[in-house]
Formats: structure tokens, sequence, C-alpha cells
């Protein structure tokens, strides 16, 4: 496949041996959100955005795998690197109980493993002062760790702080502060203590002239709620405030500038702890490293996974806790081709400049978008290559993902109407300008009827 010339070729989605795939996958899977029956055919030509399934059609996917694939399919940037070594049994050790390396020092690295990855993800948040990482297998478990370190660092304190239309992983202790679909956290048990107020989802509102619910009577509600504000909380028995810079799940919500600088003096004044969830916001995907690099906001903790390809909790080394065995994991750490691929990653953003093209094409994206976009488009919005487009009801919304795909492109929902595109960090100006054309024609064949076009 050659990526310059490629182009989405889709007859049927899914086709027969897609469905077969589908039909095999569910008989022993336990229910879960297959957004597409779209069946990826590893064994074919795939190359960045561009991917081929088992029916032999080709796709356009900006999807990224909701950012977990950040270059895409069979990207040479990461590739070239790692087709250098042989790969090794077992892939996974128990890494918090055993070190690995793979020469006879960290300089003389045959390639990078957990420990070099450690240090880059310092560097990248050296600016926040951060020194310290623990490593884990998803971004649930990099979530759950950063309330585990800062619980410790603050005990006994009582309280923590999320925001309405959070989402912050699947597991109890996350969706305890997860805050968006009720199919997420129905009857399932929650950690006490966790105070919920509303996230600023107007990008342009300031105190004056708020309607997000976060600004009230002069103030905001993070602040009214502490109890030297009048409140009734004591923000000395605050464990942490958990935010996500951009809300991912909850609809690709984009706070004001004057909702985040809130954040900031009040977690600075009363030295609240600030989690910043970067599971799918981090490495790159806004146009800069991580998210909060747009904003005034100072974390104190970054959990980290997707493009990153392990889970990851930065913090400074004070704020961890320093007994052994206080934090561990079986396999945290200890993923060998995870490791190596975060690093490669990372070095590949570096090297190839794509924070600046993640930029650049994102304001393309943008700029076509809302040149061409009918009137049921209600919003177009973005960072970098963190893109989201509002419609004006959830049925059209829905309609445009399965125009698209019939089309050959693949999108993603996310709130109650938005979709989110997310291309690969190294789009070129063609790809950006043909997945946006085919989009806009997905939402030309819906229509004013809100239904798919025969």
């Amino acid at each position: 496949m050659d990526r310059d010339t490629a182009e989405p070729d889709a007859v049927a989605l899914p086709g027969p041996n897609g469905k077969q795939w589908v039909d095999f996958h569910q008989e022993y899977a336990a229910p879960s959100e297959h957004t597409h029956e779209f069946v990826w055919d590893v064994t074919r030509e795939a190359d960045g955005p561009f991917v081929t399934d088992v029916d032999g059609n080709v796709l356009l996917d900006f999807t990224c795998h909701i950012g977990a694939a950040p270059l895409g399919y069979n990207n040479e940037k990461v590739l070239q690197k790692s087709r250098e070594f042989d790969l090794v049994e077992p892939m996974k050790i128990a890494g918090q109980d055993m070190y690995f390396g793979s020469g006879p020092s960290p300089e003389e690295a045959d390639f990078p493993g957990s420990s070099h990855l450690m240090e880059k993800l310092t560097e990248v948040s050296s600016q926040y002062g951060m020194d310290t990482v623990f490593l884990s297998n998803s971004g649930a478990e990099a979530m759950e760790n950063a309330m585990k370190i800062t619980n410790d660092h603050r005990a006994p304190s009582k309280y923590g702080i999320s925001f309405s239309g959070s989402f912050h992983g699947r597991t109890l202790g996350t969706l305890s502060i997860t805050k968006s679909k009720e199919v997420y956290t129905r009857h399932y048990p929650e950690i006490s203590g966790i105070e919920t107020i509303p996230f600023c989802d107007d990008r342009g509102c300031d105190a004056e002239r708020c309607d997000c619910g976060f600004f009230a009577g002069g103030g905001s509600r993070l602040r009214d709620m502490l109890a030297p504000e009048g409140g009734h909380v004591d923000p000395d028995e605050i464990t942490f405030l958990a935010l996500e810079p951009m809300q991912g799940v909850g609809g690709y919500r984009f706070p004001s500038e004057a909702f985040m600088r809130e954040v900031a003096d009040v977690t600075d004044e009363y030295d609240i702890p600030l989690v910043v969830d970067e599971i799918q916001t981090g490495i790159g995907r806004t146009g800069e490293i991580w998210a909060s690099d747009h904003y005034p906001i100072e974390p104190d903790v970054i959990a980290s996974a997707k493009a990153l390809r392990v889970g990851a909790t930065i913090s400074r080394s004070e704020i961890f806790p320093d007994q052994q065995n206080r934090l561990g994991s079986t396999f945290g750490g200890g993923d060998l081709l995870g490791s190596m691929m975060g690093a490669f990653t990372l070095e590949a953003i570096e090297e190839h400049d794509l924070l600046d093209n993640a930029t650049r094409r994102g304001e393309q994206a943008k700029e076509l978008l809302r040149d061409d976009a009918p009137d049921s488009v209600e919003d177009v919005r973005g960072k970098g290559l963190l893109l989201a487009v509002e419609f004006d009801t959830p049925e059209r919304r829905t309609n445009v993902v399965q125009a698209a795909l019939e089309r050959g492109l693949l999108t993603l929902g996310c709130g109650k109407k938005t979709i989110r595109l997310l291309p690969p960090l190294d789009s070129t100006a063609r790809e950006i300008e043909l997945g946006i054309g085919i989009f806009l024609e997905a939402v030309e064949a819906v229509g004013p009827s809100a239904k798919v076009a025969d």
C-alpha cells in the first residue's frame, strides 16, 4: 500500500468475512462496546490512517483506536526501529519484581525499555517538576494509582473532587469519579466522599457570563464548596481533584480559560493535589505533549496511557509513597514491547516535529469543516488533532457515523450528539482533505431528515 496515493474503497461493511469474525468473537466474549462491525485484517496492507479489513475493504481510520494508535497502522516512524531486534519470550515479566535491560548498560541498550520510557516521561513533564513514574497496564490503573498515591500523601483526608461528564476508567475506583453515562456506574459501589461539580463546557465563558453551572453568584462552585469560602469541605481533607483537560467520553468538551484559571487558583491557594487525566488527550494529541500545557494549571499527578502503549502515573517523588510494596502490579512496568513502542512513539513525535504537524493539520481540518458544514452542525472544535463536530440531534450524529462508514471513513461518537475525529499525528494535508471531504459527504447524505440517504 502506498500511503501517498491510497484512498478508501469500501463495498459492504461488514462483508461476509467480517460477519463471520464478529459472530465468532461474540460467541465467547462478554458483551462490551464495539462501535463498528469493522474487522481489521492484521495480515493485510495498512499504513498510517489507511487499513484493510477481512473482506478487502480499504478504510480511512480517523479514530486511531480512540487515540491508542497515535500514528495509525504500520507506521514506519515506529516500525523501522522495532525491526532492529528479535522478539523474545516472555514479552511480559513481573515488572515490579524483576528488572530487565538490553545490553551492558542503559546507554548501550539495544532498544529502550521501561526504564528509558520513565526517563523520557520525566523529561516531557519536567515543566511540572515531575521526576518519578509508576508504570502499569492501562489508563484505569494509571488513574487508580493516582488516587492511591494522593490518598497516601494526604492521609487521613476523606474527600475527592470530580466533574460532571467525566470519564476516568471502568474499575470500581475510577468509576467512583466517572460522572458521565449511567451505564458505566449503575448499581456499582462507590468510594465515599466524592464531590461532583459542573465542568465548564463553554470554552468562551467567564465568571460574568456563564451558563455552564461552574460559575455562579460571582464565585465558582469549586471555591464555594470549601469551608473557608462558606462551604462544608475542609480543603485539608481533600485528597485530590481529578480533571480531564478536555473531556473525552463526555463529549469532547473544551473548557474556558476562566474555568482553568479558577481551577489553578483554587488548587494552588488551598494546596489541593490536582490529578490530570491525560489518557486520551496526552502524548501529542492536542499539539502539545500534554493537553495541560495549553492551560494555566499545574498538575501534581498526570495519568497517561493509550498512545503511550502502557499505563503511567507521573508525579513528584514527595507525592509517591516511599515504602516499598506500597504500590505494585504483577505486569506493570514489565511489558517489554509496550515500553519499547511507547519510547519509540515519543521519539517519533520529537524527531518528526509531530506536535507542530498536529497543530497545522488540526487547523486545516477545522477550517474545512467550518467552511462547508451545513446548519445541522452546531459546533466545530478542537486542539491539534483532537477534533469534535457537534450536531443538532443525537439521531443525526449516529446516522452520520454510519454514512461515513459506508463511504470508508471510521469515526466515533461521544457525548450525546458529537462525533470525534482523531487522525494520526503525522497526517498529511492530503489525508486531512480526503477524510474531511468524505465526512462532509456523509453529513450531506444524511440530509435534513437525519436519516441516511439511499
